[in-house]
């Protein structure tokens, strides 16, 4: 269909639904490192007899990763503005596939020595690169595509491809472990990428491009250095997106990835058990993005934000607590509850809210380098939590937590609300700062 300019639309839930896929497929391919960081790469390789000491190393592998984030949220933003959008979700899918597969064919440390690891960096930058390239596209179709008044719902659905790639990610490995021994068990899901993978590029390719990108291209107004023209005019609203994001990427790897090692280090309880709540957690993660998404819709961007910042806030020590229990299902349920309400209300509104900061001729550079600048600081906290874990114990992580809320609470502050349904997108805030899409 065509709007009032003339500019062709495909069906929003079409165009949701393949951004969605595609975005699952990548984050099934950057949550598998994750989940084989903390359980196997320590002692696949990395020499060492101290446990601490191999976590710690495999999550630094994880960190590069997210360092190198910025550059594909760059690279994309870029080319997002100058050759559409659709265009970087195509070789994003590729760049990011192909590192993943190479995973699963490494050499370890046993076989190869010093070469494994740095192998193993280097694919992980390749694979942050490819990661940090993808989100900035997938939400702009789906947000750009979506009539006014349903971006909160319609910007939402490519973001249960995260719970979805998780719940793929930790499903895999639940599945390798029954059936395979020895390094098959992490090298299994590694290698079953190149299937999503080639689904995803499948199904992206049957839609069109962003209406919004092509009007900006058919009015000329394709600029030639969209990324630094954010740089130097938006770059407060850059900041600001990155302290939005603390609590929900932050919490998210405190959760998740460092939960799993440390009920380990801590002789808790079986891995296991933080695997099966994050699968929960990923699994209701399907329909309250959709919901809260929806929600924004109707009370506003910012309420639904705060539901999960002050969560983050009250559930760092609860959390704690229920792990230490030792019980697998208060394990369970900790795990799940975190992703929930921690991270889902927040994830669910970062497609609309963001995209609404920016006119549509620098809007993929504008919310890449927020969203991936903020993973640089993400990256590092398992790293960090679990060197807080070697000197405070589990009080060091659950304040960790609580301050990532607490960060983002106060940046929400600082950001008006964008919603159509609750305020006159030319009025929210000055021109200079917030754009109607």
């Amino acid at each position: 269909m065509s709007d009032a300019t003339g500019a062709t639309r495909d069906n929003p839930a079409k165009v949701s639904f393949a951004s969605m896929i595609g975005t699952a497929v990548e984050s099934y391919d950057f949550f598998i490192y994750g989940t084989a960081s903390a359980a196997y790469f320590g002692s696949a390789f990395f020499h060492s007899d101290n446990a601490v000491v191999g976590v710690l190393a495999s999550f630094a592998t994880l960190a590069v990763g997210f360092l190198f984030r910025p550059l594909g949220g760059y690279l994309a933003g870029h080319y997002g503005d100058r050759l559409g959008r659709k265009r970087v979700l195509m070789w994003s899918l590729t760049v990011m596939g192909v590192a993943t597969v190479l995973v699963g064919v490494l050499p370890t440390y046993a076989q190869v020595g010093v070469l494994a690891p740095m192998l193993l960096i280097l694919l992980r930058i390749v694979q942050g690169i490819g990661f940090g390239a993808e989100w900035s596209g997938a939400v702009l179709m789906a947000v750009e595509h979506a009539p006014e008044r349903k971006r909160g719902f319609f910007g939402a659905v490519p973001q249960i491809g995260i719970p979805a790639g998780l719940l793929l990610a930790n499903g895999a490995f639940l599945l390798s472990e029954a059936v395979f021994t020895g390094d098959w068990v992490w090298r299994a899901p590694f290698l079953a990428s190149v299937v999503m993978v080639a689904a995803g590029m499948y199904i992206r390719n049957r839609v069109g491009e962003s209406p919004e990108f092509t009007k900006v291209k058919s009015a000329g107004n394709i600029r030639k250095t969209p990324a630094l023209d954010v740089l130097r005019r938006d770059w407060r609203v850059v900041v600001r997106i990155m302290a939005l994001r603390l609590a929900e990427t932050g919490g998210y790897y405190v959760t998740t990835s460092f939960m799993l090692s440390y009920v380990v280090l801590a002789s808790l309880t079986d891995k296991q058990n933080v695997l099966v709540g994050t699968i929960v957690g990923s699994a209701l993660g399907l329909v309250s993005h959709l919901a809260f998404g929806a929600l924004s819709d109707r009370i506003g961007r910012k309420p639904v934000f705060l539901i999960g910042s002050i969560f983050t806030i009250a559930f760092g020590f609860p959390m704690f607590f229920l792990v230490n229990t030792g019980i697998g299902i208060a394990t369970v349920v900790a795990v799940a509850l975190g992703l929930l309400f921690s991270h889902d209300p927040i994830f669910a509104v970062e497609a609309s809210w963001f995209a609404e900061q920016f006119p549509s001729e620098v809007r993929s550079s504008g919310i890449s380098l927020g969203y991936n600048g903020a993973s640089v600081i993400a990256g590092l906290l398992p790293f960090l939590a679990t060197a807080l874990y070697s000197v405070m114990g589990w009080v060091g992580p659950a304040l960790l937590f609580v301050a990532l809320g607490v960060v983002s609470t106060f940046a929400a502050r600082f950001c008006a609300e964008t919603a159509p349904a609750r305020t006159n997108p030319a009025a929210a805030r000055p021109a200079d700062d917030v754009h109607a899409v």
